[in-house]
């Protein structure tokens, strides 16, 4: 292969690796973000149950503490029915008391009730501690490798930079314009491959002389089609 074409094939490649990981940098910080929003709404819909717990627990208290006001208002009215002096007044009170020992009594039914379900919820939340044990465990070990994969892209990204400083020296200023001003018109794909007269840029067919041309010439040929810079790569011998 000629040594010009051989250089711009290894400039292209570093090009193309560039615009790679320049995508990447892009792309895995927006996959961290995606992470942490999955994240956070997996930690949310896991506190659901910790929530209606920490809501039945409220409303216990609040029975509890209305339980005990009517008992407390019992026992008053039941003091003061040693100096009621009348029977109106007596009737009222028996039926005062009545009221709330029925009040007092399916208030402490409902707080039953509030106590098998507070129970239930609490096997669901440590169930659900756990889970988010496991999803913070692994949400954390995946933003780690992410992390560094992406401390890995600057690393990376400086060595084909140099690579490509150094090939740059070693083609001539008249052919880099030329692969340049290819590569600006085809997504940053100045060279491509040719094989069975089929070129891997534009997917077009090679006329058949240009295609025995580029085979024994060595000659800086383009496609006919997409102007890219060509060269002859036998794919099955390369697998």
């Amino acid at each position: 292969m000629k040594e010009e074409l051989r250089l711009l094939i290894e400039l292209q490649e570093c090009d193309s690796q560039l615009v790679a990981l320049a995508a990447k940098k892009t792309r895995l910080p927006e996959k961290i973000l995606a992470m942490e929003n999955e994240f956070q709404a997996c930690r949310e819909k896991l506190s659901l149950n910790r929530q209606k717990h920490d809501e039945l627990k409220a409303k216990r208290a609040e029975y509890e503490a209305a339980i005990k006001k009517l008992g407390d208002g019992m026992t008053k009215t039941k003091e003061r029915l040693l100096e009621v002096k009348n029977n109106k007044e007596y009737q009222a009170m028996l039926k005062e008391i009545e009221t709330a020992e029925k009040t007092s009594g399916e208030m402490e039914t409902r707080m039953i009730a509030l106590l098998e379900d507070t129970d239930k919820l609490f096997v669901l939340m440590r169930e659900d501690d756990e889970a988010l044990q496991r999803e913070t465990r692994r949400y954390e070990q995946d933003k780690k490798a992410i992390e560094e994969d992406l401390n890995a892209v600057d690393a990376d990204a400086e060595s084909w930079a140099r690579k490509r400083a150094e090939l740059q020296k070693q083609i001539s200023a008249d052919l880099q314009a030329r692969y340049e001003k290819v590569k600006k018109r085809n997504n940053g794909l100045g060279v491509i491959s040719v094989w069975k007269a089929v070129c891997s840029g534009c997917h077009m067919n090679i006329p058949p002389q240009l295609y025995n041309e580029l085979q024994r010439s060595n000659e800086m040929l383009s496609c006919p089609n997409c102007n890219r810079i060509m060269y002859f790569k036998n794919q099955e011998k390369s697998e």
